[in-house]
Formats: structure tokens, C-alpha cells, sequence
């Protein structure tokens, strides 16, 4: 099934985010009500989520009533299209309840091949919108738009990377990122989705994340490529949305972070 799109996915991309924005950002830094998804552990969900998620499908449904729709809150819908949206309506919840502004909402749109074509990550609090796909990456922010692109990183001991959490990999997980953490000159945690925009923007050089749900991951990958960057699961294949993902700025610097990551590759 082709990947050809007939349609103008960023408009679509873009009306989505703003019904989102309205409620993530009404809900932010408020005493929200805060659910638990698990029966044991914690995977928080919020009234901000599942409104945030309604208004994105109330969205697709006046604009795209026949492409499918992948929600972390609501499910999957089948469409009739060949084209499905990955929506997480925030991603990065934990970040959302502390009051930190590195939760995004994540907006991907998977062609019928299960390759991510278009994707979108929003920032409203920063009113950073970074929207990616075949044509090129673009930040816009305040009214104004500049194209981006990756660093030119290509040796990881003098890189910037980032895993949201290091202690929800497995063990031979844990090893892996330990070895690309000491080797670095520097590594961030706790970002989720945002820290793949700050790759496209240049100042993060290698994301490494596991355990991605396909809604977790569609975004991201449109947005580094067409910032320059490169996008690929622990073994070296071609990145698809979910499970072990690591994005790069450049070639060299992800074949060297491959070394210890294909060890423990799923």
C-alpha cells in the first residue's frame, strides 16, 4: 500500500494539536485529579489525557472520518484509508503531574506499510511545535519558523544523550545504556518524546528509549529524519513505531552506539 499522501497532513497534524492544547494546558500545574492505569506500580492518566485525546478524534472525525486512529487513552479505530494517527495526548504524564514542561503531545501519521510518514511534537507551554516529515523538520515557536537540523555528532565521546528513565530497562537494557553513558561527554534523563525534538533541533546528539507503545514512537520518527538525523530499533533495522528505538545525528555515531545496543536487542 502506497505512502503517497493526497492530502495536507500538517493542517491536520496542526488542528489536532490545538484541540489538544486547549486542555493539556488548562489542566497544567492545576490539582488534577490523577488515575492509576496499573493494578500495580504506577502508570498515571489524567482528565487532561482522556479530554485532551477526545478533542484530537473529534478533530479527525470532522476532518479525516476515514483514517484509522491509534490512542493511548481510547484504542484503535480501523480505518478505510490505509492512513492511521498515533495520538498520545501527553506524553511524559509523570512530568505533566510534577509540573515540568518537557510532557509533549505526540501526533504521528502511519501509512498503510506501518512506516511513519508525518509526525508532530508539542510543547504548549514552551509554545514549541516541531513538525517533521519527507521534506524536512521545521520549529515554530512565537509566530516565527526555522528549519532544523541535526548536529553534526559523529563521535559518542563527545556527544549529549538521553533515556527518559534508565531503571525501567531490563538489566541487559541497563548495560547497554551504561556503556553508551559512560562513554558520552553527557547524558539527561526524564524527557520522553521531547528529548527526540531537541535531537532534530541539534542539541541532544542520540536518543536510546525501549518499551515504546506505537503512539509512543510515530512522531518521533519523522521528525529526526527529516531534521538529517537517523532512526533505527537496537539492531540497526529501520526504525518502526514502538519497542526499542535509537535515533542519532548522524551515521557514525549511531553504528558506535549500535555495539553495546544490539547486545541487548528484542
Amino acid at each position: 500500500m502506497t505512502n503517497q499522501l493526497d492530502f495536507d497532513a500538517f493542517a491536520v497534524a496542526t488542528a489536532i494539536a490545538d484541540a489538544a492544547r486547549v486542555h493539556t494546558l488548562s489542566g497544567f500545574r492545576t490539582e488534577i485529579a490523577v488515575d492509576n492505569k496499573w493494578a500495580t506500580g504506577f502508570d498515571p492518566v489524567t482528565e487532561a489525557d482522556r479530554a485532551a485525546e477526545k478533542a484530537m478524534r473529534q478533530t479527525l472525525a470532522e476532518r479525516r472520518p476515514d483514517d484509522g486512529i491509534f490512542g493511548e487513552e481510547f484504542g484503535h479505530h480501523t480505518g478505510t484509508t490505509g492512513w492511521t494517527w498515533y495520538l498520545d495526548p501527553i506524553d511524559g504524564t509523570r512530568a505533566y503531574i510534577a509540573g515540568l514542561p518537557v510532557w509533549t503531545t505526540l501526533i504521528g501519521l502511519v501509512g498503510g506499510d506501518g512506516n511513519a510518514v508525518v509526525g508532530l511534537i508539542d510543547q504548549p507551554v514552551l509554545d514549541e511545535r516541531y513538525l517533521g516529515g519527507p521534506d524536512g523538520t521545521e520549529l515554530q515557536r512565537g509566530g516565527d519558523t526555522r528549519r532544523l537540523s541535526v548536529s553534526a555528532c559523529d563521535d559518542l565521546r563527545r556527544s549529549i544523550i538521553s533515556t527518559t528513565d534508565a531503571f525501567i530497562l531490563s538489566p541487559s537494557e541497563q548495560a547497554a545504556w551504561t556503556h553508551l553513558r559512560h562513554t558520552a561527554r553527557l547524558a539527561r534523563y526524564g524527557l520522553d518524546g521531547y528529548a527526540y525534538a531537541r535531537l532534530a533541533a541539534g542539541t541532544i546528539d542520540l536518543v536510546a528509549e525501549s518499551g515504546l507503545a506505537p503512539y509512543d514512537a510515530a512522531a518521533l520518527i519523522p521528525i529526526v529524519r527529516g531534521a538529517g538525523g537517523v532512526a533505527c530499533d537496537w539492531r540497526g533495522n529501520p526504525a518502526r513505531p514502538g519497542g526499542q528505538l535509537v535515533c542519532a545525528a548522524s551515521q557514525p555515531l549511531l553504528e558506535q552506539a549500535l555495539v553495546p545496543l544490539r547486545r541487548s536487542a528484542s
